[in-house]
């Protein structure tokens, strides 16, 4: 019978490489997104670069708890997105998502039940279980802020 982190292991990959019900992945949203969208800013937003790093950022960070390292993890660094400036620096970023995607989904995985409703590194962030699915939350809310921008690019482009 499959456990609650398999469960949640597959929802992450599923923002990131599809197969949920809304049909939208974060893979193939920006398979197609040129450097020069994703760091073109339309009036006050976010970049589609921005929103990627900030979202992408959390993963990586809390993948190094998953493999018993402390959380460092700091908001005021997740919206410090590198200057991409080419596309091949783009493509090199996107490229390095999916195996890091992939090596916390298998973080997760690897998680008991029992550690599921453990703090968090610390009770002041909750516990486990909240903490993943908040995070799992936290890439559709963007990943449909990042649809939206690439439709209003590509609109303003026609």
């Amino acid at each position: 019978m499959p456990t609650i982190p398999s469960y949640l292991a597959k929802h992450l990959r599923a923002v990131y490489f599809g197969g949920n019900w809304t049909s939208v992945n974060l893979q193939d949203t920006l398979a197609d997104v040129t450097w020069q969208e994703a760091t073109r800013q339309i009036d006050d937003t976010n970049t589609i670069a921005t929103l990627v790093y900030h979202m992408h950022y959390y993963i990586r960070e809390v993948t190094k708890v998953l493999e018993g390292g402390p959380l460092e993890a700091k908001d005021k660094y997740s919206f410090a997105t590198p200057d991409f400036a080419s596309a091949d620096e783009w493509q090199n970023f996107c490229d390095s998502l999916w195996p890091e995607a992939e090596a916390f989904a298998k973080g997760i995985e690897q998680l008991s039940e029992a550690t599921l409703q453990q703090d968090f590194t610390d009770p002041k962030y909750g516990h486990y279980f909240s903490n993943l699915t908040g995070i799992i939350e936290h890439l559709h809310y963007h990943l449909g802020q990042i649809v939206i921008l690439k439709k209003m690019l590509r609109k303003q482009n026609t």
